[in-house]
């Protein structure tokens, strides 16, 4: 189970449920453009992450949150099985949830400020449009952080979740981590590298 990457187990659970169907309704998209899309944005949501965790208070971070307001938003016990993701989506969509479900502020800690730079990038590997690139991430980003959470949170180890988020980056083919941080410091010329930083996700929709 450690040589799949976060990315791919997520997106798996996303397909082997409804949600990516409820992501393509929601953005009404057609179920190939979803899985390309959804498959897109996983790895750059999980690399921003990882190149935030680099650090150890960037990682200590990250898992106070994750402890705080992402534990059991996932609809169901967490005795080790899993999370619903039904339930997390439905709480995005229907602006419930609070915190755990806020995927705007979520993505403000992700990103920086540099939210729409990011789903611009996404809408050029997807061709998607900027405005539906910016609300698919906010509906994935709560589900990232529930799932990182059932993985990570009980066990308080954000050395581990920093290891792991780090593995992430790599396994993009070394570029992801380096490249988020080289992107989100560019002045907007346009250049995002974005063929490189979607490399992993590429290989996600080949599964």
């Amino acid at each position: 189970m450690n040589t799949e990457s976060l990315a791919a187990s997520l997106f798996q659970q996303l397909q082997q449920g409804q949600g990516l169907q409820q992501v393509s309704q929601q953005l009404g998209l057609d179920s190939s453009q979803a899985t390309q899309a959804v498959g897109s944005a996983l790895p750059l949501l999980l690399g921003a992450m990882g190149q935030n965790a680099s650090e150890p208070q960037g990682a200590q971070s990250l898992l106070n949150a994750l402890q705080r307001d992402h534990l059991g938003s996932g609809g169901g016990g967490g005795a080790g099985g899993g999370f619903d993701i039904g339930s997390i989506l439905g709480a995005v969509m229907g602006g419930a949830g609070g915190n755990a479900t806020n995927g705007a502020g979520i993505l403000g800690h992700v990103f920086g400020g540099q939210t729409s730079q990011a789903a611009e990038a996404l809408g050029q590997k997807t061709g998607l449009d900027s405005g539906k690139s910016s609300q698919l991430l906010a509906i994935l980003a709560p589900i990232v952080m529930s799932f990182l959470a059932q993985r990570f949170a009980q066990s308080g180890n954000a050395g581990q979740l920093s290891q792991a988020l780090g593995q992430e980056a790599q396994q993009s083919g070394g570029g992801i981590g380096s490249l988020l941080g080289g992107a989100l410091d560019q002045d907007g010329d346009g250049q995002f590298g974005a063929s490189d930083l979607f490399k992993l996700g590429a290989g996600l929709l080949k599964r």
